[in-house]
Order: C-alpha cells, then sequence, then structure tokens
C-alpha cells in the first residue's frame, strides 16, 4: 500500500499551507503528494488526474477536506465513486473522521461511509451556494449606495492632451508618452481611442459650422 495526498486551492494567490499542515503526521513521500492551484470550475486538473494514474488497489488517499474532489455535490459523489469503487483505493478525509474507509468494512461501515459522504457533499455545496449568494447580494447592496467595483479609471496628466497631438504626429514614441503619462499600452490606446473620436466630431462639426 502507498500513501497519497491530494491538495486544493482555488487560485495562485491562495496559500496551501493550511493543507499541507494537517497532512503532515502521515508522512506521505514528496512524490505523493499532489497538489492542483486551479479553481473547481471544471475537473481539468493536472496533479489530480497524474495522481489518479498512479494510483493502484489498497492504495490510501488523503484528503484534508471532502470539497477538494469537487466543485459541487454531484461532483465530489462521482469522484469518489471513481476512488472507491473503480480504483479501489482506500480515502480518509481529516476533516471528517467518518469518512474513512479503513474504518469497518462490512456493510454496515460501507453504509455509514457513504451516507456520511452524501450528507457533507450537500453541506459542502450548501455552503458554496450561500457563500455566493451573500457575495451577489453585498455587490448589490455596496451598487445601490453609489460603490463601484474594479480598477479605478487611471488619471491622466494635466498636458495629456498636448503630448497627446505631439505623439499623433511623431513627436514622441508610444514608450516615451506611456512613460511620462505612467499609463500601460492598452489604458493608452483606451485614452487615445476616445481622443481620436472627440478630434473626429470636431472636424465634423467645423465642416457643418463652415
Amino acid at each position: 500500500m502507498k500513501s497519497f495526498a491530494y491538495v486544493r486551492v482555488s487560485t495562485q494567490e491562495q496559500n496551501e499551507d493550511r493543507q499541507l499542515l494537517a497532512l503532515t503526521p502521515f508522512d506521505i513521500p514528496a512524490r505523493n503528494l499532489y497538489i492542483d492551484k486551479q479553481s473547481g470550475k471544471d475537473f481539468k486538473r493536472p496533479a489530480y488526474r497524474r495522481m489518479v494514474k498512479r494510483l493502484r488497489p489498497g492504495d490510501m488517499l488523503y484528503l484534508k477536506s471532502i470539497d477538494r474532489l469537487g466543485r459541487n455535490y454531484a461532483e465530489i459523489i462521482e469522484q469518489w465513486r471513481v476512488l472507491t469503487k473503480d480504483k479501489g483505493v482506500d480515502i480518509k478525509v481529516l476533516d471528517m473522521p467518518l469518512l474513512d474507509t479503513t474504518y469497518c468494512k462490512d456493510l454496515l461501515g460501507t453504509f455509514i461511509s457513504d451516507l456520511t459522504l452524501q450528507i457533507m457533499s450537500f453541506f459542502a455545496q450548501l455552503e458554496r451556494d450561500t457563500l455566493r449568494q451573500r457575495q451577489a447580494e453585498g455587490i448589490a447592496a455596496a451598487k445601490s449606495r453609489g460603490i463601484s467595483f474594479g480598477r479605478s479609471p487611471a488619471q491622466m496628466p494635466d498636458d495629456f492632451e498636448a503630448l497627446y497631438r505631439r505623439w499623433r504626429v511623431g513627436e514622441l514614441t508610444t514608450r516615451e508618452i506611456m512613460a511620462l503619462c505612467g499609463i500601460s499600452r492598452r489604458t493608452l490606446y483606451e485614452k487615445t481611442k476616445s481622443w481620436r473620436k472627440q478630434d473626429k466630431l470636431k472636424f465634423l462639426k467645423a465642416i457643418g459650422a463652415g
């Protein structure tokens, strides 16, 4: 029997240390520790897929919590079935001691484990759905109070119009005007697009006035 562990965090910025610390007492070889830093929005997780290919009947898989297996109730249940039935591995979920397939392998033990899995998977999805709803409600309430989200608009220098004119006639390079304004190339093109539109309107207005 070989011991494996799977760790997942939702983004590159999140830290997996909490899960790794919980797995420390089990002395899992480094080569059998698989980590994905990817959202659970789909199951295309490279480390998980590599691990499943290596698992053999009788191997032990450790998880910090059941929601590391999937993004929703149906996915968690399906992955549990694949691992325990198709692959024939045992699983220990550290946050839920009853989710331990090595404990009481008789009919009653299997029933308790499967029932616990159903309940915990349901509550894992319910918790995510509730959090998502609260976030949406919070954002809606904030917007109703006039709070905006996302990046603040880039502040352009007072002499941007003059710099823009020089850039248009080739007196300044794109790199030079970006440095002088302290903006990115994307912001520059967004701003100059609106200035070009203003120039066009002024030209049409002048023609109409003439």
